[in-house]
């Protein structure tokens, strides 16, 4: 798109927004730098700007008369597209882009897109480094921490760009065309935001909106809602499964994965030789070999990736061992879904640290997913009383309330046996109580690290 003359609205200021406008910077549009928190100041958000071209600022209200003279707005990824001041913009005619796609339209190279309501820090991170072992010019982006925007201008047609992907960033595709895509799992998430799950699975199945035959879907067989988007894709699809024997794809079995060609099976490697542990990680290793393998990476160097890696921060991190109790940070699992697959890869009687920011989740399955492997469930937030009612309705007693993380921790130490577990793995996100996940995740590892030995 042409953004010559254009005026152009970015809107929120935090490292997307902020990224955005470092991308613009290089055209002639007309550039408004729009956040509607009335407690920021222009000189704080001047400060996070470099370069001499004048920007605008608005804060607080967006007049109708603004907005009447805009023809772009992009969107942080944060900002519901349904928001009352998007909706005024839209009805006045204003295209609405978010971040991906302004990233999209600066950068070059090849693009592997990962989405799903879990697993896509990992899965992005592990085709990162595979791909970091075989090309020169990797980039690792998206909600993994590096907004796209920001290395845009540095990549060449030699490049290849990792892409984690929210939902929330897929609602505004036009034109992003990734090269290989991903849409690993589909559970309830985000339904404050999409309202329904069909809207939240039309926002992720947009990752592949633009692909064609020359194109490859990554998906699950085993899920039912990804493996039917298979069914009508137009790229080339390709399922990983971790309970059937594919004829064709990838899946695990015997403890083992295999890649499978017309029934032909070649085995790539064997959860022993991996670092990572649990079934869900088990498939995540399977989308990325995948992905890698659509770009021609040789499987000796998928091989040697694999088994090296370790695993990311605050997704079933392992952080110390204290008096016999070890400690593990799933700060990441925001989402019921998430928490499940952290209970499930626990190999001891566990302490469970829950509750967080309402996103409308239910929590049944959750619950029932302890199996007997929960000795406490440790809770706060705000769904701390919603939690609780449903764990009590399952039968599920040994409920703990407290005010703070670092109260939460230090009734975990007290509670604790030797052989047991603790886990933060709050199945609700950060917001309220801390800046995001991440903020938890390292709150929770601080406060187990002033535990006594």
């Amino acid at each position: 798109m042409d953004l010559k003359n254009k005026r152009v609205l970015v809107a929120g200021t935090g490292i997307s927004g902020i990224g955005a406008v470092g991308l613009l910077m290089h055209t002639d549009a007309d550039l408004i730098l729009y956040d509607g928190n009335e407690k920021l100041s222009v000189a704080e958000i001047q400060s996070k700007l470099s370069g001499e071209k004048d920007i605008r600022i608005i804060i607080g209200e967006l007049d109708d008369a603004v907005i009447r003279t805009l023809d772009i707005a992009v969107l942080s990824p944060g900002i519901p597209t349904d928001a009352p001041f998007v909706n005024r913009m839209r009805d006045a005619g204003v295209f609405i882009w978010g971040e991906l796609e302004l990233a999209d339209e600066f950068a070059k190279g090849t693009v592997l897109a990962i989405t799903g309501t879990n697993g896509k820090t990992t899965t992005t991170t592990l085709v990162g480094e595979i791909l970091k072992n075989y090309f020169k010019e990797v980039f690792v982006v998206g909600n993994i921490g590096t907004a796209y925007t920001g290395v845009a201008m540095d990549t060449t047609e030699s490049s290849y760009i990792v892409a984690e992907t929210s939902s929330f960033q897929l609602e505004t595709v036009d034109e992003f065309h990734p090269k290989v895509s991903a849409i690993l799992n589909l559970t309830p998430d985000h339904l404050n935001r999409h309202h329904t799950m069909e809207g939240y699975v039309n926002a992720k199945k947009n990752i592949m909106m633009n692909q064609t035959t020359e194109d490859f879907v990554i998906l699950n067989y085993d899920d039912p809602l990804t493996k039917a988007i298979g069914e009508t894709a137009a790229p080339q699809v390709i399922y990983f499964s971790g309970t059937q024997v594919l004829e064709n794809g990838y899946y695990f079995a015997d403890e083992k994965i295999f890649c499978s060609e017309n029934g032909k099976a070649e085995e790539i490697c064997s959860a022993g030789d991996l670092k990572i542990l649990g079934l869900h990680n088990m498939e995540n290793i399977m989308a990325a070999v995948a992905m890698a393998r659509c770009v021609n990476v040789p499987m000796d160097t998928i091989r040697k990736t694999i088994t090296a890696f370790t695993g990311v921060e605050h997704r079933i991190e392992f952080v110390t061992e204290k008096r016999g109790v070890a400690y593990y940070n799933d700060s990441k699992g925001t989402n019921p879904d998430a928490a499940i697959k952290a209970i499930q890869a626990m190999v001891r009687p566990t302490l469970l640290i829950g509750g967080g920011y309402d996103k409308d989740s239910t929590y049944d399955e959750w619950i029932e997913a302890f199996d007997g492997k929960v000795r406490y469930l440790v809770l706060l937030g705000a769904t701390a009383d919603k939690i609780e009612a449903c764990a009590r309705r399952h039968g599920f007693e040994n409920i703990i309330r407290t005010e703070s993380l670092e109260e939460a921790v230090r009734v975990c130490g007290e509670k604790a046996q030797k052989g047991d577990a603790v886990l933060l793995s709050p199945a609700c996100a950060s917001w309220g109580m801390f800046d995001n996940y991440e903020q938890r995740g390292r709150l929770f590892k601080e406060y187990v690290g002033k535990l006594e030995n």
